[in-house]
């Protein structure tokens, strides 16, 4: 259990609830996930799991922010407060944590193996001239075995993120991250930007890797059932060889207040890939379809007369 830096500070937002983490002369301002004022005093960063890897910035703020103006010019009806997200200082440079972990699982399953077989079956129906004629096709039915077994595999970097502030649709949509650029963590990338402190410990972040790996193992069971058809009735899945990494991966940014919601864009810091999220303007949409309707209804009385 390390600080992240000797001096690093860190500070609660009373908003959302996020702790995020800081060295002078950099200063907490603004919320970084809520947008909120921070108006708690800073404290000494208390220990947590050192993390082991850190990938660092490599787009500057500028480009961030060019990123995020290309984005929103490509939004209609946002929102002003959206628009005002394209300033470089309103996007905040923060490294998010996630956790990896790497697992060898063993799975016993039980399921049948379905195999298709075809028979002929004889129809009646009307010809061309209306006459009564018997057909037939062919049928495809099902034969079913049970099927039972086990499948292994090793898991390898199943990335899960360990905060709760940022939604976890829009990062996944930042990925990919490119982990084979990991650098051990050194506290000379912190200064300039914060870090977040993981709001997912260890054990919770296991289990989330386990719904990530579920899948994967489904596919292998089915495989190793066969056939032409597979019905799953039960997996029983033991890890073993379970190793963690803690990871900081860096964004940058914003967010803003519109009717009382929040809403966030991201800057995946690596690619430059933008996520976000944004309302709709009632009002210029309002008056684009006045807008419209005044224009259909000038051509309208304007054919009339011709």
């Amino acid at each position: 259990m390390i600080a992240l830096a000797e001096n690093a500070l860190e500070v609660r937002c009373d908003g959302c609830g996020a702790t995020v983490t800081f060295s002078p002369p950099d200063v907490a301002g603004t919320c970084s996930f809520c947008g909120v004022a921070i108006v708690a005093q800073p404290v000494s960063a208390d220990p947590l799991v050192a993390p082991e890897g850190i990938l660092p910035f490599a787009i500057s703020q500028a480009q961030s922010s060019n990123a995020v103006k290309e984005w929103i010019s490509s939004r209609w009806f946002a929102p002003n407060a959206l628009k005002r997200l394209a300033s470089q200082e309103s996007v905040d440079g923060v490294y998010l944590p996630f956790w990896t972990y790497d697992a060898y699982t063993t799975s016993h399953y039980r399921g049948e193996r379905g195999e298709h077989y075809y028979e002929t079956e004889h129809y009646t129906e009307r010809d061309a001239q209306g006459n009564t004629v018997t057909r037939t096709r062919q049928v495809q039915k099902t034969r079913w075995y049970s099927a039972s077994g086990t499948v292994s595999r090793w898991m390898d970097d199943v990335l899960v993120p360990a905060t709760t502030s940022v939604s976890r649709t829009r990062l996944a949509s930042l990925e990919p991250w490119d982990l084979a650029s990991l650098k051990p963590y050194e506290p000379i990338f912190l200064p300039g930007f914060k870090a977040q402190r993981y709001q997912v410990d260890l054990p919770a972040g296991f289990e989330e890797a386990k719904t990530i790996i579920a899948p994967f193992i489904r596919e292998d069971v089915k495989e190793d059932i066969g056939g032409d058809e597979q019905r799953i009735h039960e997996i029983v899945t033991s890890y073993s060889a379970v190793t963690f990494k803690h990871l900081l991966l860096p964004v940058f940014i914003g967010a803003y207040r519109f009717r009382e919601r929040v809403y966030q864009v991201l800057v995946n810091a690596r690619t430059g890939e933008v996520q976000g999220d944004r309302p709709y303007s009632f009002w210029k949409i309002f008056f684009l379809v006045w807008f419209l309707l005044a224009l259909i209804g000038g051509l309208v009385y304007f054919l009339r007369d011709q």
